[in-house]
């Protein structure tokens, strides 16, 4: 009975969003162990890109990791678990993925306005998983989660120095 694995929160291995040659857009990968350098990370996404960019399904295992899938226009987005993860969770939080991003994005999820809001999407992938740990899995509250850091951080079209100036401002004031 030793072989039984015990049960953990860190579910993800790593969250990836890949365009329709394969390239990283976004990846965020949760498990230290599972890749020892950014280089094996992009051969595992080119492996994994080969592997389902034109299947069907939206499951596959690979390289001993569980992988949920999705496709969209021109984006393909991937959640990764361990082998004896449960699917159901995995696609639980790439449903989450997507549905934020489409929000987000005003249902417009292609490449050039992912790539324009990248920083939100960034957010987003924060507010769904940490370390490892799924935290939220309804879209609408990642959104609207999403919608009020970017409003409290009001450094979107402010220079270095006014940024920086703030933060002197505010230091000053406590």
């Amino acid at each position: 009975m030793s072989n039984l694995l015990e049960p953990t929160l860190y579910v993800i291995k790593g969250i990836a969003i890949l365009d329709n040659d394969g390239n990283r857009i976004v990846a965020k990968y949760y498990d230290p162990h599972c890749f020892s350098s950014v280089k094996e990370e992009k051969k595992f996404e080119k492996n994994l890109f080969q592997k389902t960019h034109r299947a069907n399904a939206e499951i596959t295992m690979l390289d001993k990791l569980t992988c949920v899938y999705r496709s969209n226009v021109d984006l393909f987005f991937y959640v990764m678990g361990s082998s004896h993860e449960n699917e159901l969770i995995l696609l639980c939080v790439l449903t989450c993925l997507y549905d934020a991003v489409s929000l987000i994005l005003r249902k417009n999820v292609e490449k050039k306005t992912l790539l324009e809001n990248l920083d939100i999407i960034l957010l987003a992938i924060d507010e769904i998983c940490d370390g490892g740990v799924p935290l939220e899995t309804d879209p609408q509250v990642v959104a609207q989660r999403v919608a009020l850091r970017m409003e409290e951080t009001p450094f979107n079209d402010q220079t270095v120095s006014q940024v920086l100036q703030t933060a002197r401002e505010q230091l000053n004031y406590n």
